[in-house]
């Protein structure tokens, strides 16, 4: 039996080791006799070689990093020499340079290899060069940032290594650069009883800040005010309007009574600790200041308020706030508003914004600003720009969720505003003339914008469960400089954990099996953001990163559970991707899913933005434009006439595969793993399982609901009972899954205050037995027989029992080289069957518009269209596909999803300059 090196509450770092292993490793580092690759090359130590005269080698960044690679090294038992110069460093040492890649000692000995380190900010190199009859392994990057990555690459190979000498083997160089300029995670404070204890932990921001940076996030946000999104009810206050929690500001009364001076002051000193902390690492430190509403509405029991503001002096007060706490904190160096209005602000307010920004631009030094996308209108961005600061716009990738990885081809109905849609109040604009703006990347990928575009992830796919998938994580990254984009923010997956007051004093990860809690909650996700993080650098990252991790947890059960992951990581975007029973996380928790009823519309719904009759058959997909509505797709069954999107019996079987994948590796995980009594595995194994039961309930209610909807417009009493089947067999994996977490996750795990987003599994399977019995009735009254289209009927039946077949053809598309404005743009498809038509679907990259489509015309074995010279006139790319149909109940979208469902399934061009 293997034991652990220490005990459980020594951390999670020393859990991965086993007896084996630290017997190898303490072998290793005692004898010295490991050999790094070179011939007849056996190292005693390690040196360090570092020219002083390098300002990128010198700068405070990297010199913590060499520290950092030093520690590790020593923590082995191997010696660590530092030297100035590589004339000094021995023969039998394995010698490290630690260079800019444009210092002279770096040029000379990339020379000798002929390589280059690309001239980009972030950019690295790893090399092994052979000079002097001497043997270096070059360490570089184009700047600090770039040299930190490079030699914390080096120490985590060590830290994951039995065989640390042999973890600097690098045999054949590594150059990577920066797919993403931006790679920010958010971390949120939301509750005072979940959050405070995090906040103020200075034993953990160092820990953490290093686990970003060796992931390559090269910024962290620490946003406040996001507790609620009204000001309504509110209950728990604490950072909500954040300035007078942080500083007292001279010339103004403003304070929060129930605060005492000295937790105020603590406050302001914790932020400049973790500020500078994260700079002393390279990473740029963003501070989220999302409300600036003061006051609390209908709001009886709240625990702390704020005194001493009035309408005439809330803007000045906030620019002076925000002003003090610049100077006060001069890590900072990014400010996120949200400038909608869930800010407390009425949408519009040009005049209180430019005040805000006034802040900012008097500070004195250059502070980025991010602004929330939501309802904003290039008004409110000229406002910005007029300051003179680099400005960023920050729209939500796939709603408030994280669908699958590519951007959305187009929003839901619900999103697009109609002719001279208005509204009032404080959201006049994002429930008005912007209301495209809510829930994706809006009209802002124009290609003469003067702003940066952020996509950020918002916490509701996938907030509890553990996820990593590195060919999922590599796609998305690819997608997240759409169109020039910036990057990504994501906001970590217990972001929203304990909101609108719902905190509950403990485990923030809703553990009831303790044993299952790691020391700080955002180690159980460790593999996630590490796959998460170095993918979206590098989207061709050498799967060592992730496998030696894995393999040094789980030993030769790490190739099993890194796939079981990857399946079960692919589930629930899928799921989001087809069905979106709400755009907004606050409704809607794939994870634990409220139950929406089948066939009873008056049933209590409590998804607001979904379709009426609201029931599941008619929810929109988050991407309506690729994927069919339940019902829809039923009446295509019915029709014999198909268009080509994807139908939901194609996401059930997709589902059911991932979920068939993931259990069968899950399998081969529990007999092979090491570790598994220990708590990462039992972790990881748990929750993977849970996902695998999401999937199964989720594939088999896709199924029912399409016979439903058979049902429902025909009147077959036999697609009524294999509705009623597949409904009891969803029923069946619900209940499989929540009674394994019974005893593993508290009974009510909130997420906010809402029945929704708080509970339990177990909790939600009264509302699943009801529908249920409510479809059992409904049987029981239905006629046997058929009353109409009984061929269609049957056949309908069948494809939504069955397993799905897409017709296949090989096609050949060379997209034009780019648009040139005021010129048509002429589009042609070669096909190798014959098709009864081909449409060519077209839309600019702005999520204001509506797709055009034009017939394409068969010429020779050529199918031909033109996209007409006024709507190339744009400053914005255009996205197209193809919809070909062979028969009337055969047709395919192409480019369409590849096998493995990870690429962009339509194509983008931009305009030629």
């Amino acid at each position: 039996m293997k034991e652990q090196v220490k005990n459980d509450n020594s951390g999670e770092r020393d859990k991965g080791i086993t007896r084996r292993h630290f017997v190898k490793l303490t072998g290793i580092t005692t004898l010295g006799v490991s050999s790094i690759g070179f011939p007849e090359f056996y190292p005693r130590a390690v040196s360090l070689i570092t020219d002083p005269a390098d300002p990128v080698a010198g700068s405070l960044p990297v010199q913590w990093a060499v520290k950092e690679l030093e520690g590790s090294l020593q923590a082995h038992g191997i010696i660590v020499k530092r030297y100035e110069k590589p004339g000094k460093a021995k023969t039998g040492d394995i010698n490290i340079v630690v260079a800019g890649s444009d210092s002279p000692l770096a040029l000379k000995l990339l020379n000798e290899v002929k390589a280059n380190i690309p001239s980009v900010p972030e950019a690295l190199g790893l090399l092994p060069v052979k000079s002097g009859g001497k043997q270096f392994l070059l360490a570089c990057g184009y700047d600090q940032r770039g040299l930190v990555y490079a030699l914390l690459e080096l120490t985590d190979r060590v830290q994951n290594s039995v065989h640390p000498f042999d973890s600097l083997n690098i045999r054949k160089p590594v150059i990577e650069r920066p797919a993403n300029v931006i790679r920010s995670l958010n971390r949120l404070f939301v509750s005072e009883v979940e959050d405070k204890p995090w906040y103020n932990d200075r034993e953990m921001w160092p820990k953490y800040l290093t686990m970003l940076t060796t992931q390559r996030f090269n910024r962290f946000n620490l946003s406040l005010g996001i507790g609620y999104d009204f000001l309504q009810n509110v209950t728990d206050g604490y950072f909500l309007f954040a300035y007078p929690f942080l500083l007292s500001v001279p010339g103004y009364n403003v304070r929060v009574p129930q605060l005492p001076d000295s937790e105020r002051d603590r406050n302001l000193e914790m932020l400049k600790f973790i500020s500078e902390e994260t700079l002393s690492r390279g990473i740029q430190f963003q501070l989220g200041i999302w409300m600036h509403g003061y006051q609390w509405l209908n709001s009886p029991n709240p625990n702390y308020t704020v005194e001493g503001l009035t309408p005439d002096t809330h803007a000045p007060y906030c620019r002076d706030a925000l002003r003090e706490l610049l100077k006060a904190c001069p890590a900072i160096s990014g400010i996120t508003f949200r400038i909608h209005g869930e800010s407390g602000v009425n949408e519009g307010s040009y005049s209180f914004w430019k005040t805000i920004f006034d802040g900012v631009t008097t500070c004195g030094r250059k502070v980025e600003i991010d602004m929330h996308a939501k309802g904003i209108d290039y008004t409110m961005i000229e406002t910005a720009l007029a300051t003179g600061m680099p400005v960023n716009v920050s729209p939500k990738y796939w709603g408030e969720f994280l669908g699958m990885p590519y951007h959305q081809a187009d929003i839901r109905e619900l999103e697009i505003p109609g002719p001279g849609k208005q509204s009032s109040g404080l959201m006049n604009l994002s429930s008005g003339s912007r209301s495209f703006t809510r829930y994706g990347y809006g009209d802002l990928l124009r290609e003469d914008r003067r702003f940066g575009v952020l996509h950020r992830i918002w916490p509701g796919t996938q907030r509890l469960l553990v996820w990593g998938d590195p060919m999922v994580s590599a796609a998305h990254s690819k997608a997240f400089s759409f169109c020039g984009s910036a990057g990504v923010e994501l906001m970590e997956p217990l972001s929203f954990k304990g909101r609108r007051g719902s905190g509950i004093a403990g485990d923030r990860c809703g553990y009831l099996d303790t044993t299952l809690k790691p020391r700080w909650d955002w180690e159980k996700y460790k593999y996630s953001l590490r796959i998460f993080g170095r993918l979206t650098y590098n989207p061709d990252t050498d799967p060592d990163v992730w496998r030696r991790y894995l393999k040094m947890q789980y030993g030769s059960g790490a190739e099993a559970v890194e796939k079981a992951l990857a399946n079960s990581t692919r589930i629930l975007p899928v799921v989001l991707t087809s069905h979106a029973a709400s755009a907004g996380n606050n409704t809607y928790w794939p994870e634990m899913y409220l139950n929406q009823s089948i066939p009873d519309p008056a049933k209590r719904n409590p998804y607001s933005d979904s379709p009426s009759p609201k029931v599941f058959g008619n929810v929109s997909p988050l991407d309506p434009q690729l994927f069919l509505r339940i019902n829809d797709f039923a009446a295509e069954l019915l029709k014999g006439q198909r268009s080509g999107k994807y139908t939901p019996v194609e996401v059930a079987q997709w589902i059911e595969d991932y979920a068939d994948a993931a259990a069968r590796y899950l399998m081969q995980a529990d007999a092979l793993a090491e570790g598994k009594k220990w708590s990462e595995y039992r972790r990881i194994s748990f929750d993977v399982a849970m996902v695998i039961g999401l999937g199964r309930f989720f594939a088999a209610k896709f199924r029912s609901g399409v016979l439903y909807g058979i049902f429902q417009q025909s009147n077959n009493r036999n697609a009524l009972e294999e509705s009623l089947k597949y409904y009891r067999k969803a029923r069946d994996f619900w209940a499989e899954l929540a009674y394994k977490a019974r005893d593993i996750y508290m009974p009510d795990i909130t997420i906010g205050e809402n029945e929704v987003i708080r509970g339990h599994w177990l909790k939600r399977l009264p509302a699943i037995d009801e529908d249920i019995a409510y479809m059992d009735c409904l049987l029981e009254k239905t006629q046997t027989g058929t009353v109409i289209q009984q061929g269609n009927v049957s056949l309908a039946i069948q494809e939504a029992t069955g397993r799905p077949v897409r017709i296949t053809a090989v096609c050949r598309h060379t997209p034009p080289e780019g648009l040139r404005a005021g010129e048509p743009l002429n589009v042609e498809l070669t096909i190798d069957i014959k098709l009864v038509s081909v449409r060519l679907y077209y839309r600019h990259v702005n999520h204001a518009e509506r797709y055009e489509t034009v017939e394409m015309q068969l010429q020779g074995n050529r199918y031909m269209a033109s996209v007409p010279p006024a709507y190339t006139d744009s400053p914005y790319p255009l996205q197209y596909y193809f919809e070909m149909k062979e028969e009337p109940d055969k047709a395919r979208l192409y480019p369409g999803f590849n096998a493995d469902l990870m690429n962009q399934p339509y194509f983008v061009i931009s305009h030629i300059a």
